[in-house]
């Protein structure tokens, strides 16, 4: 037991702390590009034949109470950035959509399927399911993810994107522990991204399509 408690916290560091804050250091991009993909599946290499995770779409879910749940949440998140936006960067809001929409069309899809879902594999599925026995206490280990997902966003070098994250890993840790989903969460996470792309917070993320 102490040995595989070790070797799961050799694991989670290098995974969760070692890996994203290398990110943010200078040193080949393809090199990142590399060790990320290494890493992620590494991951769904344990997910499948160590955690038993099956990669489908889990029938019986109650998609009516998580439409309920996200749009609540959701119609805040609007209304705070749209005013945002209005109030600090008003040349950019909507700004994609309207100047190049089919560049935004592009971004929504690859945003959804090369960002949104591989972090929620990680970040929830993986962190979740991997990690009971470190992190036993359910409130510790939502902060624990929370904080975690901030630190991925660290590359970025902006504090309004840490906050964001931080915000966003609560609020998507808390959808995937009521839920036990990836599917719910990914559509989850995948709507607050691309909405923020929309919306003209994208410039923050390096997003294409913003003027300089």
């Amino acid at each position: 037991m102490a040995k595989n408690k070790l070797y799961l916290a050799c694991e989670f560091f290098l995974l969760f702390v070692l890996l994203p804050v290398s990110l943010a250091l200078h040193y080949p991009l393809v090199l990142k590009i590399v060790f990320t993909v290494v890493g992620f599946v590494y991951v769904l290499w344990v997910l499948h034949y160590k955690e038993g995770v099956e990669y489908r779409v889990k029938s019986g879910l109650p998609w009516k109470q998580f439409w309920k749940r996200f749009l609540f949440t959701f119609v805040f998140v609007i209304l705070s950035t749209v005013i945002y936006m209005l109030l600090v960067e008003p040349k950019n809001l909507f700004y994609v959509p309207f100047h190049h929409p089919v560049l935004f069309m592009g971004i929504l899809f690859t945003y959804t399927l090369l960002s949104a879902w591989p972090q929620e594999i990680l970040y929830r599925t993986f962190f979740f399911k991997r990690y009971r026995s470190l992190f036993p206490n359910q409130k510790v280990s939502v902060f624990i993810n929370a904080v975690l997902f901030c630190i991925a966003h660290l590359f970025f070098k902006k504090p309004l994107v840490l906050l964001i994250t931080f915000i966003g890993g609560i609020i998507f840790a808390l959808t995937y522990l009521k839920f036990r989903s990836t599917a719910m969460v990914t559509i989850e996470h995948a709507i607050y991204g691309n909405w923020l792309y929309t919306v003209g917070l994208g410039y923050m993320l390096d997003f294409p399509g913003f003027d300089s």
